[in-house]
């Protein structure tokens, strides 16, 4: 059993083995892996715990009655109704003070994969504490992103939805940091990102997220 629990897009073949190796840590094989740029790991320190992801629906404790299993074959029946697809043009962003991958125009299939993930898994989701509520809105919200959090614990969905493959933690200096991630990213961008499926992924006690489960497309 994990602490929490979320819905990842986690890279697999040669982006996953890029991400694995920017970030230090592969949640595919539960492990560390030697960084690509050691002198950078202070910024890479805070997403690395996640490992390299993108996020459908953000993590959550389980509600009370719902256990892993019940997650897991739920997940396996919404992928199987959902469609493979490809993104291309991926490019380097900074979203705030860090960087990520995203995609250069919304996706619908990406968009519905997410959509789709909050509405129909969201009876594994506990409500969120008054803690955890405080905590998020220490961030600017706006009103829809605030009723987002109430209703669904999260406030970036639906319309809020930005799909991103997070790079780094704060960046001080952008300037000097976004050239070296190009570089780093040049064989990787080359090629699509393949999405055949989305993976339950836990957070264990040391922190760090694992996958549990992939959960194939149907198609």
């Amino acid at each position: 059993m994990y602490r929490r629990y979320a819905i990842y897009v986690i890279p697999d073949q040669e982006w996953g083995d890029f991400g694995a190796a920017w970030l230090g840590w592969d949640t595919r094989a539960g492990s560390t892996v030697p960084l690509i740029e050691p002198a950078l790991s202070g910024i890479t320190e805070r997403p690395r715990k996640y490992g390299f992801h993108g996020t459908i629906k953000a993590p959550f404790h389980l509600a009370k009655g719902q256990d892993q299993a019940a997650l897991v074959k739920a997940t396996f029946a919404l992928a199987h109704d959902m469609r493979a697809f490809s993104l291309y043009s991926l490019q380097v962003s900074q979203i705030g003070s860090f960087f990520a991958l995203t995609a250069p125009e919304e996706h619908a299939q990406l968009r519905s994969v997410a959509d789709r993930a909050v509405t129909g898994l969201d009876m594994f989701r506990a409500p969120l504490t008054a803690t955890d509520l405080q905590r998020r809105r220490v961030s600017r919200l706006t009103q829809q992103q605030d009723a987002n959090l109430e209703k669904w614990g999260y406030p970036y969905v639906f319309d809020d939805f930005k799909f991103h493959l997070t790079l780094t933690g704060p960046v001080k200096d952008a300037g000097q940091v976004k050239p070296r991630l190009v570089a780093a990213l040049q064989s990787p961008l080359s090629k699509p990102l393949s999405v055949r499926d989305i993976c339950v992924c836990g957070e264990a006690e040391d922190g760090r997220f694992y996958v549990v489960e992939r959960c194939a497309f149907g198609a």
